[in-house]
């Protein structure tokens, strides 16, 4: 009588990793939406439309993290969440957009390294994420530069700089 095998799991090591990374992605997602409600509630209104898609994005990232470990036959333990985060003006948003886009560029990438000497199949599948983490990180670096380009204390040129650097 043939028995049923077991499918095999990902290592306790790559769950710890990719559980991080699920927590990271929510966090970015509550992030974009407290940003999308700050900038509605202002007026900047396409502003609020890109911080929006940011945070449809960063869910997405979260789903198919999730579908890789239940593919893996991993339940996802989903992380607690603390969004507790304010913003000062629009400049103050995108200076913590970057900052959190980078940590997150820097973390799949460490965390990349460490899988590709123990996990190539979680390697190979986190190069999405680490190629959009490239592209978030570039494009708040070229909203700060752009930033630099106008007097921040001046709400007109602030408005013009809403305006012609976020899409809606």
């Amino acid at each position: 009588m043939s028995t049923i095998k077991t499918p095999k799991t990902l290592s306790d090591s790559t769950v710890k990793i990719l559980t991080a990374r699920l927590g990271d992605e929510y966090t970015a997602h509550y992030f974009y939406r407290n940003a999308t409600n700050w900038c509605a509630g202002i007026g900047y209104l396409k502003a609020a439309a890109f911080f929006a898609q940011e945070a449809e994005n960063e869910l997405d990232h979260a789903k198919g993290l999730q579908k890789y470990l239940v593919d893996w036959n991993v339940m996802p333990l989903l992380p607690s969440i603390k969004p507790n985060v304010t913003f000062t003006d629009l400049i103050d948003i995108i200076n913590k957009a970057y900052m959190l886009e980078y940590a997150l560029f820097e973390a799949y990438n460490a965390d990349s390294k460490e899988l590709f000497q123990s996990d190539l199949a979680t390697f190979d599948f986190l190069t999405t994420y680490r190629t959009g983490q490239t592209q978030s990180v570039i494009e708040y670096s070229d909203l700060l530069n752009a930033a630099e380009l106008v007097d921040i204390n001046n709400k007109f040129e602030i408005l013009y700089f809403e305006q012609t650097y976020f899409e809606g």
